[in-house]
Order: structure tokens, then sequence, then C-alpha cells
């Protein structure tokens, strides 16, 4: 029985990315397959947008894992969903405990139930993360067995508008008809495959600059501190240098090789491009694909370090900042980020070691990233073995039966010709058949005689 594969499909703004990955005896990650199809049109800003091309295009990604997977079947997905109306939102629960009581499981549990029953107002909660606790308003990470009069859970929530989930579902499983195995927060995935337990604790931010979009989700005393999306990416930039009458590809292959978060002053020099026509040539100069690369970057670092500080937790990243994300390639943005945050402690992301197989490339490439702590978030099985068609049971030979034997009839007597008068003819007497199985016999020479 297959027991070990899960199947994760991140919904990023600039492609869509399909993995299949087998855990060990361990609990490791091993990548068996994995696809990417461009989601242009189809996903902005982290959310469905055309719903039947998206479905279309899922589809086909499915079909491509599951090819890769001989005799196994997809049966379910897990879905990742990231976009610009995800939040994190503060929420309590109290209990009271009698005088001569203690905290035990049973209160934990409904604190916890209550925490699910919450409806907040035009959002949907889409994961809640561990709370913390306080006992008489005095902080404690283990409440069981402790007396105390009042008990208060405080949840972080992650919201989002309703239409994530609906869309999903209706994309995904109505049209697309593939079962979605569960919803995904992707940015708090990605935290929980990067961070380790200490940055938690000291204080860490995770910024993943993606093409629509860009999230953040802070950790402080191992609890989530803030999750937040901001509705700019790196797809801007490329929109912005077009602004050079460039078209949209090259605008994109510029960023890619010459885009600079922070280049040097006075740049000099300048590449040659074809002209719109395809017949000359012309040329831009360097310093003006650094001045609006530079101009966006800024943009966009600005307003994620304007958003920690609102949360008061600008000067708590201890651990740093961790940076992620196919926009995180821009040449030199890690040092824009210490330059603006006034730290030094900026890495770009890995997967903590021992969570997944090290032997495949795919680990350390950007566009894999998110789908890939996706995986490590799946606790169910996603596929099955492939029912092949029964074969079709095997009729008993049929014995053929021998027809039975007519009796030769007698030889018919000639009788003379009479001139006068003709004589009547005897009517034919009825030959015998064999009753029943004579009938029998009718049908069986139909059967077994070649045609």
């Amino acid at each position: 029985m297959v027991t070990d594969y899960i199947v994760a499909i991140y919904l990023g703004t600039s492609h869509l990315v399909g993995m299949v990955g087998k855990k060990n005896s361990r609990g490791a990650l091993s990548i068996v397959a994995e696809e990417v199809k461009e989601s242009s049109g189809c996903i902005r800003r982290g959310r469905i947008h055309n719903v039947a091309e998206t479905a279309a295009r899922i589809k086909r990604l499915v079909l491509e894992l599951q090819n890769r997977l001989p005799n196994l079947r997809i049966e379910k997905v897990y879905i990742g969903i990231g976009g610009q109306s995800l939040r994190s939102i503060d929420h309590s629960e109290v209990r009271t405990i009698r005088a001569d009581a203690f905290v035990t499981e049973d209160d934990i549990r409904l604190l916890n139930e209550q925490c699910k029953n919450y409806r907040p107002e035009m959002s949907d909660v889409l994961a809640v993360a561990p709370p913390v606790y306080y006992l008489d308003d005095k902080r404690t990470s283990n409440p069981v067995g402790v007396s105390c009069r009042r008990i208060e859970a405080r949840y972080k929530l992650v919201v989002g508008q309703p239409i994530i989930r609906k869309s999903i579902i209706n994309s995904i499983e109505q049209q697309a008809s593939i079962t979605v195995a569960g919803i995904i927060v992707s940015p708090l995935a990605l935290a929980e495959a990067i961070l380790t337990r200490n940055e938690k604790e000291l204080g860490c931010a995770v910024i993943d600059f993606g093409a629509g979009v860009t999230s953040i989700v802070v950790y402080k005393n191992g609890h989530l501190a803030y999750l937040g999306v901001i509705p700019l990416g790196s797809d801007l930039i490329t929109r912005d240098l077009t602004s050079l009458h460039l078209v949209e590809a090259e605008a994109e292959r510029l960023k890619i090789t010459y885009g600079n978060a922070k280049p040097n002053e006075n740049q000099e020099g300048s590449i040659s491009l074809d002209t719109v026509d395809g017949i000359g040539t012309r040329k831009i100069n360097l310093s003006e694909i650094d001045m609006v690369v530079e101009a966006r970057a800024k943009e966009i670092v600005q307003n994620v370090y304007a958003r920690i500080e609102e949360s008061k937790l600008a000067n708590a990243l201890g651990a740093g900042i961790v940076l992620v994300g196919g926009g995180a390639a821009l040449k030199n943005l890690q040092e824009l980020v210490r330059e603006t945050f006034k730290l030094q402690e900026v890495r770009y992301s890995t997967i903590r070691k021992g969570l997944v197989d090290d032997a495949n490339d795919k680990v350390g490439d950007p566009r894999y990233m998110s789908a890939l702590s996706l995986l490590l978030q799946g606790t169910e099985s996603c596929v099955g073995a492939i029912r092949r068609k029964q074969e079709e049971p095997t009729p008993p030979p049929v014995q053929p039966v021998e027809p039975v034997k007519e009796p030769e009839s007698e030889p018919e007597r000639i009788i003379p010709e009479r001139k006068q008068e003709e004589e009547p003819q005897p009517k034919p007497r009825p030959q015998k058949r064999g009753g029943l199985f004579g009938g029998f016999g009718r049908i069986a020479r139909g059967l077994f005689d070649e045609e």
C-alpha cells in the first residue's frame, strides 16, 4: 500500500510549480518529480484571476507529474496560497479555572475549539499559529498542571478574503476535477522550512520577493509575531523597464542580466539591442537601467521595512533577515536590505538540514523553494496504486454437441405417368429430429459451422 507520497502545487504569479516528494523512514523528503507551468494571465498577486484557464493548466501540470510516476495515480494535491489580502490578526480566548483546580488538557482543547469557531468579519481563517498562554497574566509555555484562576490563550490567525478559498475549490476541484488535500499558507510553510528553533526564539524575518507580491513573516520568542503581504513584486521592475522602449520579454532579460538594486555611482557603458523592426540596433546606457531598477527596488524594500516597523518588530530581529523568492536574485538586493534595516545579519534562504535529501539540485533553486516547503507540510498520502482493469473471466469451454443425424429418407418411388388423370401427390412425411435435443442440434450447427 502506498502511503508516503506527497503532491503539492504552488500558485505563483509567474509560475505554477508542481512537485511530488517521498518521505523516508526518518521523515526526510526526496523529490520524485517536478513540473513548472507559466501562470501569466491566470494568477494575479497570488490570487486566481482566470478560473477556467488556471484549471486547464493545473490539469496539464498534474497529468505531467502523473506520467513521472509509473504504476501510481495522483488522487489529491496540497495547494499553497499567498496573495495580497493575507495578514495576521490577534485573537484571544479565556477560561476561568476553579480555585482548587489546575489547568488540564481539556482546558487547552476547549480553548482551541473556541478559537476554531471564531469567524472574523469579512475574512476567512486560513491558518492558526500555536498560541501563547498567560496564567493570571503571567506568560508560560507549559500551562498544563499549573494552578491559576484564569487562563488566556493568545492566537495569531492568518486570514484572507473568502474568495481565495472559493476560487481554489472552484478552479481545482470543480473544474479540474482534482481533490484538494489541504490549503497551506505559503509564507508560513516557507518560514517553517527555513528557520531554526533558535532563530524563531531570537527573532527573525523571512522576506519572500515574488513576482506579484512580497510576503513578510516574523517570528519572535518562538512564536509567529507577524505575517503580511505588500502588493509590490519584481514584475514591477520589469514593467518599469519597458519605459525604455522595450518589450516585456526583453525588459525581463535585462533585469536579470544587468539589474542592480544598489548600483555604483556614475555607472558607465552601454548595451546594444535590436530595434523594434529588427533591422538595425540601438544602444541603452547601463546608467538608465540602473536608475529604473534601483528606484523600484528601494520602494519595495522600504515598504517591507515600514510594515515591520509598524508592528514594532524592527528592533526585535536578533537573528536577522532571510531572503527568498525569485526576486531576491536581484544583484545587491542583500546590501540594500542591510542598509535599510541597519542590520548585518541578512542571508539567503536554505532549507533546514535534514529535512530534504540534498542530492537533488532543485533544493537550492528559488523557483522550487515554495513548492518544496509545501511538501514538507503535507501529512496525507496523495497517490494510490493504479487499479488495472480486471480481465474478463474466461467462460468455461463449451463442449461441442454432436448434431443428431437425421434418419435417411426412403428412396422415392417413381410412379408411371398416367395420361388420364394425375393422382394427388402424397404429403411429405415429417422427418424425426430427435425431440428437444434435435432442436439444440440445429442451434449447435449454427454455432460451430464455419462460414
